[in-house]
């Protein structure tokens, strides 16, 4: 395999490509034993690469989705592969602003059911060969993201009938061939079947959790247009919150992952960039103090990238994703990864949290063909997440170009 073409390597070395057996369109990625797992955006379904290799990746399955059906999210550990089931709603909104603004749950209400929704559990001992071995069913439009780093506990984002948009929710795990759901929280407001109402602009803002990032008994969940709140969580059974921040309005929302970095008591939590050419404003990344959690306060943001006018380039410009320090993973509370979609990856040095600073960037070359079937989708980078090995070794993902490797070298 040649080395991948690139605009920047600023302390990275490219090293591998792979278009994933031709389905070059990739969201989520999973490293486990020396295997990648992808979750796909349009080709309805999620790959399995050989990456014991980073310089020559070998794609050895396709596991297709049901009908209608996304497999955009997946999480790997002990042995498990989680795999979310939800209605593929770039279907249902081609016009991609639609699905960012106002409650999905809302408008699709009543929708007669053709896909699949839950959490499908596969066994993965024989990592190239994942076996599915139960499914957890929602009554709704599905599962969009998991947190899962192994033992009894995984935390979904959630949208059943009955909630404007997606919940936090807790999946028991104890018999892996028999989960269920155990606990839930909303924002007030979410819960129409109890009568709720939102308090905010419902055709402006999305409510909507994307995802929760657990560190011990503590939830860090991201809530798109609604902000971020930590959770109480020893009670898997009933989770409480702690405090509850938002931003938006004055900023434009979106917030979608917030990593803890427990030992500093920071946090960091990054608002994704969802409209081209910085129609939705400009996002970034958020240092958060938490040295009292009842009181998260934001003391600094990362560094937006300048090199050129990424925001004329076309696409999405700022951030997506962070490496969100999985065990196992490569895990710092100083340096930091982060995707910028058309900017590429990102890495920050955050040893002074009110001063950090860029020491890092790795920008692939455009992708060679449009995986995204939407009219008029500029055929730009992309760059979705980011998984770096203890080694330094570094995977990306790309909407439209594949999964990327390389070597950090800072």
């Amino acid at each position: 395999m040649s080395t991948p073409a690139v605009e920047i390597a600023n302390a990275f070395t490219p090293l591998g490509r792979s278009d994933q057996g031709g389905r070059p369109d990739a969201m989520q990625l999973q490293y486990q034993e020396g295997y990648v797992y992808v979750g796909h955006l349009f080709s309805g379904g999620f790959s399995v690469v050989d990456a014991r290799n980073p310089r020559d990746m070998t794609t050895v399955g396709f596991h297709a989705a049901p009908p209608d059906t996304w497999n955009i999210h997946l999480q790997a550990a002990d042995d498990l592969l989680l795999v979310i089931h939800a209605k593929d709603l770039w279907k249902e909104f081609s016009a991609e602003q639609n699905y960012y603004q106002g409650s999905v749950g809302t408008r699709l209400a009543g929708t007669r059911r053709t896909w699949s929704a839950g959490v499908a559990m596969f066994d993965i001992s024989n990592p190239a060969e994942p076996r599915q071995i139960s499914f957890l069913d929602v009554d709704g439009v599905g599962v969009h993201r998991l947190w899962y780093t192994g033992g009894r506990w995984a935390y979904a984002s959630v949208l059943a009938e009955g909630f404007t948009d997606y919940v936090f929710r807790v999946i028991d795990l104890k018999d892996p061939a028999k989960p269920r759901w155990a606990g839930e929280w909303w924002l007030p407001g979410m819960n129409s079947a109890r009568g709720e109402s939102p308090t905010w602009d419902t055709g402006r803002w999305r409510y909507a959790l994307h995802h929760a990032i657990i560190d011990g008994d503590t939830a860090y969940a991201s809530w798109r247009d609604g902000g971020l709140t930590l959770l109480d969580i020893r009670d898997r059974e009933a989770p409480e919150l702690i405090s509850h921040r938002n931003w938006s309005p004055p900023f434009g929302g979106g917030t979608h992952p917030a990593v803890p970095l427990p030992a500093r008591e920071l946090l960091l939590v990054a608002d994704e960039a969802t409209a081209d050419n910085l129609q939705d404003g400009l996002k970034h990344v958020w240092v958060f103090t938490i040295a009292d959690p009842t009181n998260p306060i934001s003391i600094a943001t990362l560094p937006t990238p300048a090199e050129q006018d990424y925001a004329r380039k076309g696409g999405h410009f700022g951030p997506h994703n962070l490496h969100e320090n999985r065990p196992g993973s490569f895990v710092s509370d100083t340096l930091i990864f982060a995707t910028y979609q058309n900017a590429g990856v990102r890495s920050f040095d955050i040893s002074d949290p009110y001063r950090p600073k860029p020491v890092g960037a790795l920008l692939p070359g455009p992708p060679a063909k449009l995986m995204d079937p939407r009219p008029g989708r500029p055929c730009v980078i992309q760059t979705a997440d980011v998984h770096v090995r203890p080694d330094g070794v570094l995977f990306c993902t790309d909407y439209n170009a594949g999964l990327l490797s390389a070597q950090y070298d800072g």
